[in-house]
């Protein structure tokens, strides 16, 4: 992973000074004409000149190469008072195809995405600190049956996301083995790579979601937002003017690693406070133990009432976080996703909002928190969205020519 991000952080200072050229302009205006095809659902070939103001010429020469390479279909005409009736073209699902993989310290999860965004299979298993070769069997098996049950051809795979929390080492968990360090040397894109032999994108878990939300969820609404990705450890992702923002080092949004003050008034990292393990360790001091993170939503008044003091404290945790948050990224919204269940979430977020309209009066600005749309797959999904948007969606790199 330290690879990709020297090579991405190279880009990044080369794209200051790089110019373009017609073949990469080229190349962005498709992923440009795709992408509002994606958003508007369906669109005509004057529609989409108004919105990306290209020319009706450009657009005409550039819909035609995507009918003809099958990314985009014709789905009928639009009548009109004047003139000859106008083509309505849309996103063919099934032109192209990807897998995304979420390894975390409880759980592996993989999804097929099609183009269009859509879940097409989803295997799950919760593997608690499962290790490299537990972890590269099931992605094996696991991609030979979603492609099998999904009669998807081979050739139409473009590439494998995977989605993969940082500093599994040094965030150290209740319960976490010594022999769980061996992810710390082991290449995370070659084990997974290996298993399914297809071209492979590594990311942080929370960028992958927040990425994966930019594409195809809230990022339709809000072009600048911060994501908080709750999963068994509590990461972030930086979203601002529809581009991913990932700091000098690849490690912008670490929010979970940020000090607050827990219950007992002490300091911890906000991390041990807000996240699924630190609620699963309050939970089994009261005697209640947790397969999945869905059972927190068959818990007793006792197990309830555990979930409500812990609702408490994350806010009060928060706070300050959001606070610095606000007037440092100024977002249109902060988004709350992973696999805390949604009714939590939302009993999260309106606690939230209450204390950060009490703070509103000393700030610049309070951005709403709401939940992400893509919800607790959603670094698998966003895993899933790396390869289209390396290959197919509009990137600022896209226009670079550097190496």
């Amino acid at each position: 992973m330290r690879r990709v991000r020297a090579v991405a952080r190279r880009a990044s200072r080369a794209a200051a000074l790089s110019g373009t050229n017609v073949a990469r302009a080229g190349d962005h205006n498709q992923r440009v004409t795709l992408q509002a095809i994606r958003v508007a659902g369906a669109a005509t070939r004057a529609e989409i000149a108004a919105v990306t103001g290209l020319t009706p010429a450009a657009v005409a020469n550039i819909t035609t190469r995507l009918v003809a390479a099958g990314l985009v279909a014709e789905t009928g005409r639009v009548r009109s008072i004047r003139g000859k009736p106008s083509m309505r073209l849309a996103i063919n699902p099934g032109a192209r195809f990807s897998v995304g993989v979420h390894v975390d310290r409880d759980h592996v999860t993989m999804v097929l995405l099609d183009f269009a965004g859509r879940v097409r299979g989803r295997l799950s298993r919760e593997l608690r600190f499962a290790g490299p070769a537990e972890v590269a069997v099931f992605v094996a098996d696991g991609h030979a049956r979603l492609v099998a049950e999904a009669r998807i051809p081979r050739r139409r795979l473009v590439g494998c996301g995977i989605a993969f929390p940082d500093d599994l080492t040094r965030t150290v968990l209740p319960d976490q083995p010594a022999a769980y360090a061996e992810w710390a040397t082991t290449p995370v894109g070659e084990v997974v790579g290996g298993a399914l032999g297809l071209p492979v994108v590594v990311e942080n878990d929370a960028a992958a979601a927040a990425i994966g939300e930019l594409q195809f969820g809230a990022g339709q609404r809000y072009q600048s937002f911060f994501y908080l990705l709750v999963t068994a450890a509590l990461g972030g992702g930086l979203v601002a003017d529809g581009q991913y923002i990932r700091g000098a080092t690849g490690r912008s949004g670490e929010i979970g690693w940020l000090r607050s003050t827990d219950a007992t008034g002490g300091p911890a990292q906000l991390q041990r406070i807000l996240s699924l393990s630190a609620l699963a360790e309050r939970l089994a001091r009261h005697g209640i133990r947790l397969a999945a993170p869905s059972d927190l939503m068959a818990l007793d008044p006792g197990g309830e009432a555990v979930v409500e003091a812990w609702i408490d404290e994350a806010t009060r945790a928060l706070e300050p976080a959001l606070a610095v948050v606000n007037c440092l990224i100024n977002p249109e919204a902060i988004l709350v996703g992973g696999r805390l269940p949604a009714p939590l979430v939302d009993r999260l977020a309106t606690n939230v909002n209450a204390a950060m309209a009490r703070l509103a009066p000393t700030l610049p600005a309070v951005a709403p928190v709401v939940r992400a749309t893509l919800a607790d797959d959603a670094p698998a999904v966003g895993a899933a969205v790396l390869p289209f948007h390396e290959r197919l969606l509009p990137s600022r790199y896209a226009l670079f020519h550097a190496n």
